[in-house]
């Protein structure tokens, strides 16, 4: 399977720079994932495609202000995203201009309150860097580091928590798990009012957003590992909604990949954590979820071969076109889909 058999052309006017003022008034395209019929709607419409018994899977991670700029005694200045905490104060981060940032030298952050030493490659030309700091790490992020916005959004964004989800918790992302920031506080409870369970997963975004599939053959891509949760009580309310016969609709590609990596044999989760680089393509069958609420993904990108592979990719391509044709919005910002 090629890489180029995912791709279309998107002009640039379709990648939305800020996000609506009000979340839940983003378009909303209902896919069909057997006919491939489409319907547009408004995404607080989604309620009408709801029902008692269904259960809505939520990713509740919380994205770190990662991006942070270090300057070299040289005064030299030196852009770090932070992607991975792996412990005794050390990060893997991903650093521009890699060239600037060898082994051993020396950064300051932030007019002191944060000093970091580089202190070893990783792979991909990441960095592992070692921060010395008074106080809690959280708290001095807040201070200097600013939210680690795509590359394909250049305005300034005025109100950092609209790259959050209304429902955010445990701190630990590079990006965020865009399709849930459609979610008002108001929609949930309305979701709930109708008998719709909610449950929550934790997986923390890392490299793999802002790694692109590189290889022709899209088999030879290799996931990065991110790191994921499922309480007990998440686990007992997707079981139950199993044997009752409620379909399970995961919020977004993170919540999916979630789910499909703790499933069993028998086709049931349990409250576990771990690492996950579950890459799912078309031929893929699923175990767990039965809906997906996403946004419109990058072309070529392991996102939309995971909504392909749940769609199919010529419904998929098809529902992309639709989408330019009625000015839909694209990537972070940008729109909603719900494949059902």
């Amino acid at each position: 399977m090629k890489k180029n058999e995912f791709y279309f052309d998107l002009p640039k006017e379709f990648i939305a720079q800020t996000p609506l003022k009000d979340r839940s008034n983003s378009k909303l395209m209902k896919l069909n994932k057997i006919s491939g019929e489409i319907e547009h709607k408004i995404f607080k419409d989604i309620l009408s495609y709801l029902k008692k018994g269904d259960l809505i899977v939520l990713n509740d991670t919380r994205v770190l202000p990662a991006r942070i700029f270090g300057k070299k005694e040289t005064g030299a200045k030196v852009e770090f995203l932070l992607l991975r905490n792996l412990g005794d104060n050390r990060w893997l981060t991903l650093v521009k201009p890699g060239k600037k940032a060898k082994i051993g030298v020396k950064f300051i952050f932030g007019d002191g309150i944060l000093e970091g030493v580089i202190v070893d490659h990783a792979e991909e030309g990441a960095r592992i860097i070692e921060f010395t700091y008074d106080g809690i790490f959280e708290e001095v992020l807040d201070k200097i580091g600013t939210m680690p916005l795509p590359p394909y959004i250049v305005e300034e964004l005025k109100d950092q928590e609209r790259y959050q989800t209304v429902y955010s918790k445990y701190n630990g992302s590079a990006a965020a798990p865009t399709a849930g920031l459609h979610f008002t506080p108001e929609l949930i409870d309305q979701i709930i009012d109708m008998g719709v369970e909610i449950a929550y997963v934790t997986l923390h975004v890392g490299l793999g957003t802002f790694r692109p599939v590189k290889a022709d053959n899209i088999l030879d891509h290799q996931m990065h590992s991110e790191y994921y949760e499922i309480s007990e009580e998440t686990a007992e309310k997707v079981n139950k909604a199993k044997l009752g016969g409620g379909r399970i609709i995961s919020v977004g590609t993170t919540s999916t990949r979630t789910l499909e990596s703790a499933v069993n044999e028998d086709g049931f989760v349990s409250k576990s954590s771990g690492w996950t680089e579950i890459f799912i393509y078309p031929g893929y069958k699923f175990k767990i979820i039965d809906g997906l609420i996403t946004n419109f993904h990058l072309p070529e990108s392991t996102l939309i071969m995971l909504v392909s592979a749940l769609a199919g990719k010529d419904n998929v391509l098809n529902a992309y076109e639709e989408a330019i044709k009625n000015n839909y919005r694209f990537f972070s910002f940008g729109d909603a889909m719900l494949v059902i």
